[in-house]
């Protein structure tokens, strides 16, 4: 598959270099309603949240606690009922679909527990693909794709296909794919759900050394064990986050 050149002048800037004195992301009283018929449900109910440049935080919870409605509100996916939702100090949540969509590419990594690898394209190619979308042209797509690569240990697998790599290396591409935009934050769901232990140790141990490099990730699990690898974990209840019993501060 031959990906188009796209036009240059909207070239990806680098998000993550950009000198801030604001929380990464701040949340303050968000609420989230969804109504169906008579029927109404409250996902999230004042929802507090403060996450510092650097920081690795967790958001564990059973299904149905609303940790997957509050990761949509993080990632620009959703946009709360009540309350506000500021990125570097920006407020997101009264934001249009196209400003939103623009904010996804450019300023948040997403690693989801499916892969969603194109699988008739090679690693690289994978990984280009948020600079495709955003304009990057394609001598500096490659170079900063390989880069990606290497920086989660796959700079001997750049030219191998989805269904040439193991889940966990899927996995790092996906990772890799994230950084690729030097995102302000990088934002996984259920990354190591599809994963075997083996598998899922080698991911954690990546995130952990992209936070020992400045990284700001926020990871959203249902397991505890995976949730209390970052250094600081949050629980959702019923709509409720809350300090998670014996988090580092």
């Amino acid at each position: 598959m031959t990906l188009p050149d796209a036009p240059s002048t909207h070239a990806l800037p680098g998000p993550a270099t950009r000198v801030t004195t604001e929380p990464i992301l701040r949340l303050e009283r968000v609420g989230k309603t969804y109504s169906t018929g008579a029927v109404t449900v409250e996902a999230l109910r004042g929802v507090d949240l403060s996450v510092e440049a650097g920081e690795f935080v967790s958001i564990s919870g059973p299904s149905g606690s609303g940790k997957s409605t509050l990761m949509h509100i993080i990632g620009c996916l959703d946009v709360p009922t009540t309350g506000t939702y500021r990125l570097t100090g920006e407020d997101v949540s009264r934001m249009r679909e196209d400003q939103l969509a623009e904010i996804r590419n450019r300023r948040i990594g997403f690693v989801f527990q499916q892969f969603n690898l194109l699988p008739t394209m090679s690693a690289w190619r994978n990984v280009e693909l948020p600079l495709v979308y955003g304009g990057v042209p394609r001598a500096e797509r490659r170079q900063r794709a390989l880069e990606a690569l290497a920086k989660v240990g796959l700079a001997d697998r750049v030219d191998h296909r989805p269904g040439e790599l193991s889940g966990g290396q899927q996995q790092r591409v996906s990772v890799a794919r994230a950084l690729v935009t030097d995102p302000q934050l990088i934002l996984a769901d259920e990354p190591t759900g599809n994963l075997d232990s083996r598998s899922t140790e080698d991911v954690l141990n990546l995130f952990s050394d992209l936070h020992g490099q400045g990284r700001t990730i926020v990871l959203i699990t249902h397991e505890a064990d995976v949730a209390a690898r970052a250094r600081r974990a949050t629980v959702m209840r019923d709509g409720v986050l809350s300090a998670a019993e014996g988090a580092v501060a």
